[in-house]
């Protein structure tokens, strides 16, 4: 195995959220050289063992081999299809060569998994998953990660997702470190998948130095205040990390709704990171993502600090950046369709037509998306970020915020070597996955952003 040559890039690295990088270059440090694997064993003694390899090294295209029972398999997806319940099955999960018995696996995702057919189904390779090493033995972990997703994307190569989430963490916010992986499921052929951070109790922890909860948004839900009965907020919030209580989100939703203007304005910072919000979505329009906290799948978390008060928006799910469309295949980027043209007058899932982008001001132009200011479209909008953005005092925030990440990011040539450092790893060890004038046609497609 070659260790990647050109660029040096740092490891994606853990930022507290508030801690905008802004108006300075970012340097970048070294590639971690290519690690050894380990050797292969079963249960807890194997899989507890030390790793000379982490997953997130993003250096390195991880192998990742799962096997399951087709039986359990089948019923999962049946269920799935009849009920939406998302039920854990037993695998054996082997990385880099240590293997994990007893390993809980389920699917992971909402709108990517709407209309799951029986034609995908029989691809379990390129569905999304997500893996937990302790389900079963809570000492269970590879190298201190016990749980990870192994992400849908509507690229070939996942690199828009792998670099919006690099960029979204050199903006100091908190976000998922990722790596590349030649996934494979019962011996079958292996996929290239991008695996990324799972958001639980000790990404949160890891993530914002302290234990606090985490909410995270569902697809079919919004921000609006529903009441103070919890059980209104079944199938709209899930919490993902800390002691169940729901009762810090409903009072942030109820003060949301019920806030006049004078007072959204006054007290917003009271309730919410200010500065983490503006530049969330600041980065949400500098990597071109509609399907955001605005978009058709209501994409976020919300880290609730429980000795401030305050709550931090987390970015989640970003294989649409770019002006990556959702439509039917792995090949689509830069804003065009995966499989050719669409017919006239259809638009991919999530898509709206042109007009501007909920909770975003006009004004400026993104490649691969609509007219000025309208960088891919989307729908569904949500409250708080509509509220904010129609504050003048906020939205000069937003203003200046973009502007700043554009130089320090794009402007100085970081986001282009992001882009390049990933280039070299999927071309040096993933060329039999993906050819090289795919990875190269899907990386032309990000930089144009750049310019």
């Amino acid at each position: 195995m070659t260790t990647p040559p050109l660029v040096l890039r740092p490891t994606p690295r853990r930022f507290r959220a508030g801690a905008v990088v802004l108006g300075t270059t970012l340097a970048l440090g070294g590639l971690t050289a290519c690690a050894t694997t380990t050797a292969t064993g079963s249960g807890s003694s194997a899989a507890s063992s030390s790793s000379t390899s982490r997953l997130f090294d993003s250096a390195t295209v991880h192998d990742i081999a799962v096997t399951y029972d087709d039986d359990d398999y089948d019923a999962m997806i049946a269920s799935y299809q009849s009920t939406g319940e998302k039920a854990w099955i037993t695998a054996t999960v082997t990385i880099d060569g240590t293997t994990f018995e007893d390993v809980g696996l389920r699917l992971k995702g909402n709108s990517s998994l709407r209309g799951l057919t029986a034609a995908d189904a029989e691809d379990p390779a390129a569905l999304p998953w997500l893996i937990r090493l302790d389900k079963s033995d809570d000492s269970l972990s590879f190298d201190g990660t016990t749980s990870f997703v192994v992400r849908s994307s509507t690229t070939e190569t996942a690199l828009n997702e792998a670099v919006a989430l690099e960029l979204i963490g050199l903006s100091g916010l908190a976000t998922e470190q990722a790596a590349a992986s030649r996934f494979s499921v019962n011996g079958g052929d292996a996929d290239l998948r991008l695996i990324i951070e799972n958001p639980d109790d000790a990404w949160d922890a890891a993530s914002f130095g302290s234990a606090g909860l985490l909410y995270k948004a569902e697809a079919d839900g919004d921000y609006s205040y529903r009441g103070d009965d919890p059980a209104s907020y079944d199938d709209v919030f899930d919490q993902e990390a800390g002691d169940e209580d729901l009762t810090p989100l409903i009072d942030f939703l109820a003060w949301i709704d019920g806030a006049d203007d004078a007072t959204f304005n006054a007290e917003l910072a009271a309730h919410l990171d200010v500065t983490a919000f503006a530049t969330y979505l600041a980065m949400q329009e500098l990597v071109d993502n509609f399907d955001d906290i605005s978009g058709p799948g209501n994409n976020s978390y919300l880290h609730y600090d429980t000795t401030s008060g305050v709550f931090t928006v987390v970015a989640w799910d970003q294989n649409l950046s770019f002006g990556t469309q959702n439509t039917a295949g792995g090949d689509a980027a830069g804003g065009g369709p995966a499989g050719g043209a669409m017919p006239d007058g259809a638009m991919p899932d999530g898509a709206m037509p042109d007009g501007d982008r909920p909770g975003r001001p006009t004004g400026g132009a993104a490649p691969g998306g609509g007219a000025a200011g309208q960088p891919g479209g989307g729908m569904g909008g949500n409250v708080l970020a509509e509220r904010f953005m129609a504050d003048d005092e906020f939205a000069a925030l937003y203003a200046s915020t973009l502007a700043d990440l554009t130089a320090t990011l794009y402007a100085s040539g970081t986001a282009a070597d992001i882009v390049r450092s990933w280039t070299t790893v999927l071309t040096d060890q993933a060329g039999d996955l993906v050819s090289t004038e795919t990875i190269d046609q899907e990386a032309a497609a990000i930089t144009t952003y750049f310019d």
